[in-house]
């Protein structure tokens, strides 16, 4: 007979936990936190796998496919008129083998100039250990409620990004996926 299910209160992951060891799941989540909390570009590359296989898929950049369009994708967010900040709440974290899942609720805080605003996103990252430590291969995250999506949209200034997922030249929409094994 199987034990009951125990459910665990985890404390949010904001990006200020001790990174000494990134061959922990929870270390690798909290880098790639601090990186982004930070705009810490070369941590989030430190973060990201570089492979050629990883990718996101999110409200803003839509799915990008490899680090150079990840990299673009997160120094739009960066470059626009809110600051954005983000923290992991109401996760469970997976390992299988090699690579590691964790799914929760992020919690986007913006904040500019006459602007506060908070929503939450759906999100799984998932990190593949590379013989020394974790690297991000793939995030997804989304938004369920439509009005604070479009809210979310327009306050990272999306059009731009939306306006080359449309142009058949952008990899953002039409690179091809790659392949199945």
């Amino acid at each position: 007979m199987a034990s009951p299910a125990r459910s665990l209160k985890l404390d949010p992951i904001t990006g200020d936990e001790d990174l000494r060891d990134l061959t922990h799941p929870r270390h690798a989540l909290s880098q790639f936190y601090r990186a982004f909390n930070t705009q810490d570009v070369p941590m989030l590359e430190e973060n990201w796998s570089a492979t050629e296989d990883v990718s996101m898929s999110e409200p803003i950049a839509g799915v990008t496919r490899g680090w150079p369009e990840i990299r673009r994708a997160y120094e739009h967010i960066f470059s626009g008129p809110a600051r954005v900040s983000l923290e992991l709440h109401n996760y469970s974290v997976r390992i299988s083998g090699d690579l590691f899942y964790a799914e929760g609720r992020e919690l986007a805080r913006h904040a500019g100039p006459g602007l506060h605003f908070e929503t939450f996103l759906r999100v799984t990252r998932i990190f593949r250990h590379d013989g020394h430590r974790w690297r991000q291969v793939h995030c997804h995250g989304s938004i369920d409620e439509g009005r604070q999506l479009a809210r979310y949209v327009s306050i990272l200034d999306a059009p731009a990004l939306a306006d080359q997922r449309k142009s058949p030249k952008s990899p953002l929409m039409f690179m091809p996926p790659p392949p199945l094994i």
